[in-house]
């Protein structure tokens, strides 16, 4: 007790250093929480728009699909293979892939078509929330459809617009029907911005000619399941089908996304490598202009090691002041980003690599958030002073006399 009561009328004699050495350590901890919280809320809306509205965690193709889509290749045991996921705790839904030519007054286009089960694409897909105007398909509406913005931009569709869809039906003959725009997407990812045209499941098969079968079954796997044991899992319910997960679906923005995490790393040393020269340099001035005072301390039978835990506890109470400080920065700035974000209007609807960055920028907090940059603060504090703690040790009262 009698080393922390030095040591808190110790950082009090120089208020000037202390205040510098504090606010240095309190703002590189808060600079890194906020910082760790906004790439984090990135990167999960990010992998979330992705995960969440398009893809799945995993998908199941028929072989060969993905290196040739054709309407034939298709999953043929689609009623039986669903139930068995879903008694594992899986969640899936069909979907139906096809090809065609859309037309809109004076304009056309080609266009990927997708026929989705309205009841279960709840289960998979956050897509019904991701509308710009009117409404999502209904499983009761065979002539209903919901166009990518681009798309619609292209065609000048309007809510209620008339859409003409040519194509070749599986039994060979020609696919043609009238359509009705139900509802434009806001941007989801470029192929659906661009080119997609989403009906319902009867529609699709009525316009194709296709009674079963699907060509990808979307899953979204239980939450305490990690990734490679889901596929796995999945793998073992669906033999002799391609079973693939996000990450290797999209190979560039998954390396994307751990990059980012690995680019965050490197910044994050780089701010503690600058606090903690900073520390290092307020200890050693904190030694030197102190020499004579641990000169008479050794001289009064003070040990070295007792000047150590000195110079130790004078950090740790530094530290503490610093923590509590940049906790009590960070908690409203947070609460503020997660509640309201930073508004990203000029780069809405921008895409990076499949993914679509959002209109409102939010950051994400977790229990890391406080309690990776707290760590890794005090293991810098713990390594900036030793040197100088060591020093004050070796301190011999005679040298501290001669000291000017």
């Amino acid at each position: 007790m009698g080393i922390l009561k030095m040591a808190w009328r110790n950082i009090g004699r120089n208020r000037r250093r202390t205040v510098v050495t504090v606010a240095a350590m309190a703002f590189g901890f808060f600079a890194m929480v906020v910082w760790f919280a906004m790439l984090q809320g990135l990167l999960a809306d990010m992998e979330r728009t992705v995960i969440d509205v398009e893809i799945g965690d995993l998908q199941i193709h028929a072989p060969t699909y993905l290196d040739d889509p054709s309407l034939y290749t298709r999953i043929d045991d689609v009623d039986t293979l669903i139930p068995a996921l879903e008694a594992a705790g899986f969640r899936a839904s069909a979907r139906l892939v096809g090809g065609g030519l859309a037309a809109a007054g004076v304009s056309a286009a080609g266009v990927s078509l997708q026929g989705v089960n309205v009841r279960a694409d709840a289960g998979v897909s956050a897509i019904s929330t991701r509308l710009a105007e009117g409404a999502w398909l209904d499983e009761d509406d065979a002539y209903g459809v919901v166009v990518g913005r681009r798309i619609a931009r292209s065609l000048d569709l309007e809510i209620g617009g008339e859409l003409i869809v040519l194509s070749q039906a599986a039994d060979g003959s020609i696919a043609n029907d009238l359509y009705a725009v139900r509802g434009i997407l806001q941007s989801v990812s470029d192929g659906v911005d661009r080119s997609t045209v989403f009906l319902n499941e009867a529609a699709f098969r009525e316009l194709f000619v296709l009674p079963s079968g699907a060509h990808r079954i979307v899953v979204r796997k239980p939450d305490d399941v990690e990734l490679p044991a889901a596929v796995e899992a999945v793998r073992g319910l669906a033999p002799g089908l391609d079973t693939l997960s996000w990450r290797t679906l999209l190979p560039t923005l998954a390396t994307y996304l751990d990059s980012a995490n690995a680019s965050m790393q490197i910044v994050s040393a780089v701010i503690y490598i600058v606090v903690a020269i900073l520390i290092l340099n307020a200890m050693l001035m904190a030694v030197f202009e102190r020499i004579r005072e641990f000169g008479v301390l050794k001289a009064l039978g003070v040990e070295p090691r007792q000047v150590v835990w000195l110079i130790f506890a004078e950090s740790g109470l530094q530290t503490g002041l610093a923590l509590a400080v940049g906790v009590a920065l960070a908690v409203p700035t947070l609460w503020y980003l997660v509640e309201f974000g930073i508004d990203t209007g000029a780069l809405g609807g921008v895409q990076v690599l499949s993914a679509t960055i959002a209109t409102v920028w939010r950051a994400a907090v977790t229990p890391a958030t406080f309690a990776a940059p707290t760590a890794n603060l005090v293991v810098l504090v713990l390594l900036a002073v030793i040197y100088p703690a060591l020093k004050a040790a070796r301190i011999s009262p005679v040298e501290a006399m001669r000291h000017q």
